[in-house]
């Protein structure tokens, strides 16, 4: 494994906040969220305790893939601001203890950056993969006076950027070896364009599609070796940033030079099954192509953490200290935790979980509060990926408060850019800040303990007594976790009573622990978490 600088010393205690701007906050009354929204609602993360937010693509794109096309990496596109909001955003994040990372496109550009236009007209132009005779499998036809045909590396409008080929072809010419001019001018602009962000004050990047550079790659070992580079030009550069990876696989992710991969619902050797077992109830975003399962956080309680707990171990195991895991509520691709059949009254649970294990916790914006999926919605930039896989109802309206809008925007509603949640029990962060027993404040409080205790952080031990209903788990020998996701009252017997005999209650709903440790009692949807006495 090469030897990378170890991570800055802000990562293993950060609490991730994914912020998908179009949607989070809207200062100019346009109907669209944007940086200066962002910027008016920086107290409500400050208080909520997170200490970085992620922002989805905010640069100048047109909006094909809802800013995963971009046509500019150097410029912040107008419908969120400007560079300047930007700047200011960094800095007033920075006051709070808030750091902020950038979403990075690496794998391709949409069809209307100027690097593309050029290399359609230009044959000896090789910073995209073009066949020159014909149209391919999986090629598009070009659309300038260049013959031939272009990559694509998700829709259509995504050309490929060319970073090589791991295996070459005298029959298939533009399989590019990884060392050419083309690939090593992409690695370069890489380089220029985070160094560029990185100096404007934010703290690193979530990368797209990590994986997705090299071509016919088996094993990603030539993608692998190009994020190795870029760590060790990013160790030297910019000691205190971090890239967090989507990938899917931290075994493989991390040790090519990420700091951090997410459990995802797709990647590594079982297609995401570690996420997807937690929380993927059939509802919302649904891939045709994964097996049917019973995540273990749902009602019927027909589910189990196994699989979960079987991927961290593995993962964790082979990382060691040099990386970290990260465990998303949601995220824009997938299903809210509020989705189908699991109700709010499902959520607390599924947050004490989330919030006492050891990975590096990120909750998707409005989650806090139990926004849910909504279903139904029509086809926006690009969010309908199949017959039952629509991004778009995870991707609506914050909501702030129960006025116009909910506090969103001043827009006509009409005019928003996805349509606010229907229902009207829908929660409001407003209405949740004056209830002590919501769901928001839950969040903060175990926000708050997790920072207040390096128990609970993500490098102390993790002991599971019970892999089921209820999940029962020991952080640092010092705080018991039980959590039932089912709606159906659970007992466990202790084998070692002893080990939890006298352990205090620290935040608990429907969990009860005898005097003497011995027996376990949850009702359907509690948890608890207890202070183990000090030995």
């Amino acid at each position: 494994m090469t030897t990378f600088r170890p991570a800055p010393d802000w990562l293993s205690d950060a609490v991730f906040y994914q912020i998908y701007p179009q949607s989070f906050a809207d200062s100019n009354g346009d109907g669209i969220g944007d940086l200066g929204g962002i910027i008016e609602r920086l107290d409500h993360l400050a208080w909520l305790g997170v200490t970085a937010v992620w922002i989805n693509p905010c640069f100048v794109s047109p909006f094909r893939d809802a800013g995963y096309d971009v046509a500019d990496y150097f410029a912040v596109a107008p419908r969120y601001g400007t560079d300047g909001d930007l700047a200011k955003l960094v800095d007033l994040a920075g006051r709070r203890g808030i750091r902020v990372l950038l979403d990075l496109v690496a794998g391709h550009t949409s069809d209307r950056h100027p690097w593309f236009r050029a290399s359609a007209d230009d044959p000896e132009d090789h910073r995209y993969i073009w066949c020159a005779d014909g149209v391919p499998a999986g090629f598009v036809a070009s659309p300038g006076a260049r013959p031939g045909a272009y990559l694509p590396n998700f829709f259509d409008s995504q050309p490929a950027l060319n970073f090589g080929y791991a295996r070459t072809s005298a029959a298939e010419p533009w399989r590019q070896p990884v060392d050419s001019p083309g690939p090593r001018a992409n690695r370069a602009a890489l380089r220029e364009i985070m160094d560029h962000w990185l100096r404007l004050g934010v703290a690193g990047f979530r990368v797209d599609m990590a994986s997705s550079l090299v071509k016919d790659d088996p094993g990603k070992h030539e993608t692998a070796r190009i994020w190795t580079e870029l760590r060790h030009w990013l160790d030297g550069a910019h000691p205190d940033a971090v890239l967090l990876s989507e990938w899917g696989d931290p075994q493989v992710s991390v040790p090519a030079g990420f700091h951090a991969d997410f459990f995802l619902q797709f990647g590594g050797p079982t297609d995401g099954l570690a996420m997807r077992s937690l929380w993927n109830n059939g509802a919302g975003t649904r891939n045709e192509s994964w097996a049917p399962l019973d995540c273990f956080f749902d009602a019927s309680g027909l589910g189990s953490p196994r699989p979960f707990v079987e991927a961290w171990r593995a993962a964790t195991t082979a990382l060691g200290p040099t990386g970290f895991v990260s465990l998303p509520t949601s995220n824009h691709d997938f299903s809210r935790l509020n989705c189908g059949g699991r109700t709010a009254d499902q959520l607390p649970a599924a947050f004490a979980f989330q919030l006492t294990w050891p990975t590096l916790p990120a909750v998707y914006y409005g989650d806090e509060i139990g926004m849910r999926y909504v279903p139904g919605l029509a086809d926006t930039e690009g969010s309908v990926l199949g017959p039952a896989y629509n991004r778009a109802g995870s991707r609506t309206p914050m909501q702030w408060d129960d006025g116009p809008g909910a506090g969103f925007s001043t827009a006509p509603e009409e005019d928003f850019y996805l349509p606010l949640d229907p229902d009207p029990r829908r929660p409001s962060v407003a209405a949740q800040r004056a209830d002590e027993g919501s769901l928001l404040h839950l969040v903060r409080r175990l926000v708050t303990l997790r920072a207040a205790t390096t128990a609970l952080g993500s490098h102390s031990p993790v002991d599971v007594l019970h892999e089921g209903y209820p999940f029962v788990y020991v952080r640092g020998d010092e705080f018991l976790v039980v959590v039932n996701p089912a709606a159906r009252s659970r007992r466990w017997e202790a084998p070692d009573p002893g080990r939890l005999a006298g352990a205090r209650p620290v935040e608990v709903s429907g969990v009860r622990l005898s005097a003497e440790g011995t027996v376990v009692e949850a009702d359907g949807f509690a948890y608890g978490i207890f202070a183990l006495p000090v030995t």
